[in-house]
Order: C-alpha cells, then sequence, then structure tokens
C-alpha cells in the first residue's frame, strides 16, 4: 500500500485497534509530540503499544471516528492530511482538527506523527 492508501486505512478503521496496530512495521511508531504538555505519553512504538493507545483511547470515546479527511500532500512514501473529530470523550463534547504526516516503507506505516489542539484536551481532564 502506498502512504496515502495506509492513512485512508487508519483513519477509516479506527474502531478495530488489532487491525490498525497491523497497518504498523513491527518497530512503527504514532507520535503525538504536543501530548507531553498535557502529561500524556507522546510516543507508543510498536504493535503492541499501538493497539493498546487505541483500545484506551475508545474505552473513553466509544464514538471517535475520524472526518472530514482532507489529504494536502501526497507521496509513494509520505502523506500528510488534516482531520476531524466531533464525538463525546469521557461525557465532553470533543471537537478537534488533526494534522498528521505517515510516512510507510514496504506498505507498511513506520510513523504517524500527528498534532492538534491540546488546549481541547486539557479541557477534557477538568
Amino acid at each position: 500500500m502506498t502512504a496515502k492508501e495506509l492513512l485512508l486505512e487508519y483513519l477509516q478503521n479506527i474502531q478495530d485497534p488489532k487491525k490498525e496496530a497491523e497497518l504498523f512495521a513491527e518497530d512503527g511508531a504514532i507520535e503525538l509530540p504536543y501530548f507531553e504538555s498535557v502529561n500524556i505519553p507522546p510516543r507508543y512504538q510498536g504493535r503492541q503499544q499501538i493497539e493498546t493507545f487505541i483500545s484506551d483511547l475508545l474505552k473513553q470515546a466509544p464514538t471517535f471516528k475520524f472526518i472530514n479527511i482532507k489529504v494536502l500532500i501526497d507521496t509513494p512514501d509520505q502523506v500528510f492530511a488534516e482531520y476531524e473529530i466531533n464525538t463525546i470523550f469521557n461525557g465532553k463534547p470533543y471537537k478537534q482538527l488533526y494534522m498528521g504526516r505517515l510516512v510507510a516503507k514496504n506498505g507498511k506505516i513506520t510513523l504517524l506523527r500527528e498534532a492538534c489542539n491540546t488546549v481541547t484536551i486539557e479541557r477534557l481532564k477538568n
């Protein structure tokens, strides 16, 4: 799969943590570098950590789903896109714009680095 195909597969299957983890290379990673500012680990590496991260996310936001996907840069091994969330997270409304850069190699995700407004995430904790 190309980087774009992998990203779209990832975004469309967020409700299936095991399937999501299988899209990644064995040492692939999800990085959310700004999450550190709200005391959330910024990196999940390896299929097991990725599957656990997504499973934990879905426990807090069972209807979590990416919408309004806009691919802005597309090459065979890298893609950059924006996508949104509009759901309930721990009983509170959660509306967010994410931006993500995915790097692919040999048909697997080696890195998905995402960013979003961490102020919105901090408000969920209060």
